[in-house]
């Protein structure tokens, strides 16, 4: 393990799995170009998210920079701030929701959070692998629509860089701070309840 990842190791309060306190978003990427096999198999622990109903809401459009065209037509739909970083990023992808259940129109109000589960699931995946995922909520939805021809009821919104972990040395000043800087979470008092809201659960007491 690098330096750099030891850093960004999470501190633990209690036992985690270790692909969980390993998995963090960078900045820099390898140019190191993801096989079609590791590809598939983050896309199939996609495939394997709980849903809604079994709903599966989730879509994906996918580039990758060996197809510089279709790689230029998804970066576009980033917006600037992050177009900076992810043209250096071997594969990028759009997460798209379906809004809408399939089996009778009406709403879906488990849509988004079952993308990120699907999303977490590919994370997942991509960490054990070796790999890193860096997801971004600054994406162009209009321009996604446009330029994939995304119909009605689906929506884009995500962003995701996938790759190998590269040299922060390489990023602008700004950037190159945010991958040294140590992760940090809330303590779970401040959102782990319990009788009424802002009171912690009894459990978080350690003995």
């Amino acid at each position: 393990m690098s330096a750099e990842a030891s850093v960004k190791t999470a501190s633990a309060d209690s036992p985690i799995h270790e692909v969980l306190a390993e998995r963090w978003s960078p900045y820099a990427f390898r140019d190191k170009p993801v096989s079609q096999d590791e590809l598939r198999s983050l896309f199939e622990a996609a495939r394997w998210a709980p849903s809604s109903y079994n709903e599966q809401p989730w879509r994906y459009v996918v580039a990758t920079r060996d197809d510089r065209a279709q790689f230029e037509r998804l970066l576009s739909c980033l917006v600037e701030g992050n177009q900076a970083w992810a043209k250096h990023v071997p594969v990028l992808a759009l997460g798209i929701v379906s809004l809408k259940f399939a089996k009778n129109g009406k709403d879906n109000r488990a849509a988004v959070h079952d993308l990120g589960l699907a999303a977490g699931n590919l994370v997942v995946e991509a960490t054990a692998r070796g790999l890193r995922v860096h997801q971004m909520i600054g994406i162009l939805p209009d321009k996604a629509r446009e330029v994939f021809g995304i119909p009605e009821g689906y929506e884009a919104w995500t962003g995701i860089a996938i790759g190998y972990e590269g040299d922060p040395a390489t990023l602008p000043d700004n950037l190159k701070q945010r991958d040294l800087t140590p992760r940090q979470r809330k303590p779970l008092k401040e959102f782990v309840f319990t009788g009424k809201w802002g009171n912690p659960a009894p459990f978080l007491a350690k003995r």
